[in-house]
């Protein structure tokens, strides 16, 4: 399933995080595990966030890919689930045949 993975990483813990290596490291480990058809990255609210599109392959895998960022980085973390355009097409549809 398509899922959105948005990370907010605290100024001071993320700071701290660049000066010991580990950020980018929890990034790039991150990035080549779940191959993302996106990421971006920008700030929220003052604080160091990113949005990562993927496809989740298994629900267990949920608490391998949120807790590099809770332990590493003190980041709040949401997962959501998402759709192209073609998606909401298709939904849409099966809405209208009902």
């Amino acid at each position: 399933m398509r899922m959105m993975l948005k990370i907010q990483m605290p100024v001071e813990a993320a700071n701290a995080a660049i000066e010991e290596g580990r950020l980018g490291k929890v990034l790039s480990a991150t990035l080549e595990r779940l191959k993302p058809e996106a990421a971006y990255f920008t700030t929220i609210d003052g604080d160091r966030a990113g949005f990562i599109v993927f496809d989740l392959q298994h629900p267990s895998d949920i608490p391998s890919i949120c807790e590099p960022f809770f332990r590493e980085l003190h980041a709040k973390v949401e997962l959501s689930p998402v759709m192209t355009p073609e998606d909401v097409q298709t939904g849409l549809a099966r809405v209208a045949a009902r």
